[in-house]
């Protein structure tokens, strides 16, 4: 459980970190000696004040808010952290996607169904889709479709809780890098995604 402090600060232990963020023990300390997030050391023990966290995790919060990026914005003007579009028409989904991706130092954005994937796709320079395989309206396949018209060789991750052995094939025949169904770990996507950029 969570401890206070005399000035009501909550401290988190680092089980509690890993539950909160949804992340193995290697990433929380990664983020600790990236300096990312700041560890108190109470005896033998870690402790993390969630303020500290919370304040990094908005930092790391997808921009759908913001337009999509511009045609400046280029592999040329972009240099540093891969960025990822993640389509899902599940909000929960979507969440969990971008913020485990985030706290793996990738650059996220996300997208609600197949038609906005599309424009983010068009409007902006993206290094990995990984896309829902059955949404209203655009499913994933003709979303992977789409994005291969424009970029050959994006790769692309389908996330799926339908999985079909008819549509495997189709997405395997498309080229997709990676094929996860629901439920997922969080280790799977990030390997996934690692695997999918040749890291």
């Amino acid at each position: 459980m969570a401890i206070n402090f005399p000035n009501d600060e909550i401290f988190l232990t680092t089980e509690e970190v890993l539950e909160y963020l949804q992340v193995n023990l290697r990433t929380v300390y990664r983020l600790i000696k990236a300096g990312k997030i700041p560890a108190v050391r109470v005896g033998r023990q870690w402790r993390f004040r969630k303020r500290d966290i919370d304040t990094w995790l908005d930092s790391q919060r997808p921009r759908t808010d913001r337009p999509a990026a511009g045609a400046a914005d280029t592999p040329h003007t972009r240099v540093g952290r891969p960025r990822i579009l993640v389509v899902d028409d599940e909000a929960s989904i979507r969440e969990l996607l971008s913020k485990t991706l985030a706290l793996a130092e990738y650059d996220v954005d996300t997208a609600s169904d197949g038609r906005a994937g599309v424009e983010r796709l068009r409007l902006g320079h993206y290094d990995l889709l990984i896309a829902d395989l059955k949404m209203p309206g655009m499913d994933g396949l003709s979303l992977i479709r789409e994005a291969k018209r424009l970029k050959v060789d994006l790769p692309v991750i389908i996330i799926t809780g339908f999985s079909t052995e008819s549509s495997a094939i189709e997405a395997v025949n498309l080229g997709v890098a990676g094929y996860l169904t629901k439920p997922f770990r969080v280790p799977q996507v990030l390997a996934a995604a690692a695997k999918a950029l040749g890291e």
